[in-house]
């Protein structure tokens, strides 16, 4: 009978994420991953082909958490106002909440080696993206916000705005301020009332 593996995925997924906050994405390795948690280098293969293996799933799982709540907050109101306000305050409470993995996410999926990802790992952030931008366009619709110029204000209300307030608080490694989450949300809705 096999003997159970010490280490999971989630465990080796874990330190990753601590290792990327601290030393992003080149802080990343097999061989660094390993010593984090005590296992031999070489187990680290048994679970990741390589290292391109290993950032494409750490950056997929922390993207995909927090997509998770996004779209929630996108699709879990009636008035396209408050679902906006929501998705703002979602940026920022997660990022909160998890500030290792908001610090991973700072850097985007092209510091995490994207290009060398397998057709699976693209092909799964590939839609991943595509479901935000579907619920991101349903918004603008709802909203009235036509046209690139529409969908420019929508993204940068509920994209750019809340992850300029994250980054600047995570970049100076700050705790973010009690009230980021409300400010986040009243910058969304004075964009999207703006004509």
């Amino acid at each position: 009978m096999a003997r159970p593996p010490r280490f999971d995925t989630e465990q080796i997924l874990d330190a990753a994420v601590r290792l990327a906050a601290s030393a992003g994405p080149a802080g990343v390795t097999m061989s660094a991953v390993a010593l984090a948690i005590g296992a031999p280098s070489g187990s680290m293969y048994h679970r990741f082909t390589g290292r391109p293996a290993l950032l494409a799933e750490v950056w997929l799982r922390t993207v995909g958490q927090f997509q998770e709540g996004y779209l929630a907050g996108l699709r879990g109101e009636a008035d396209p106002h408050a679902a906006a306000r929501t998705a703002a305050r979602h940026v920022v409470a997660w990022s909160r909440a998890q500030p290792e993995e908001a610090a991973l996410l700072l850097y985007g999926a092209a510091e995490f080696g994207r290009a060398d990802w397998s057709e699976e790992h693209t092909r799964r952030a590939d839609s991943g993206n595509e479901l935000v931008y579907a619920a991101l366009g349903e918004l603008a619709a709802a909203l009235g916000a036509e046209g690139d110029r529409g969908r420019e204000r929508v993204a940068l209300a509920l994209i750019d705005l809340p992850l300029s307030v994250v980054r600047r608080h995570l970049r100076a490694g700050e705790a973010l301020p009690p009230y980021a989450e409300d400010l986040a949300g009243e910058c969304a809705a004075a964009l999207l009332a703006a004509p």
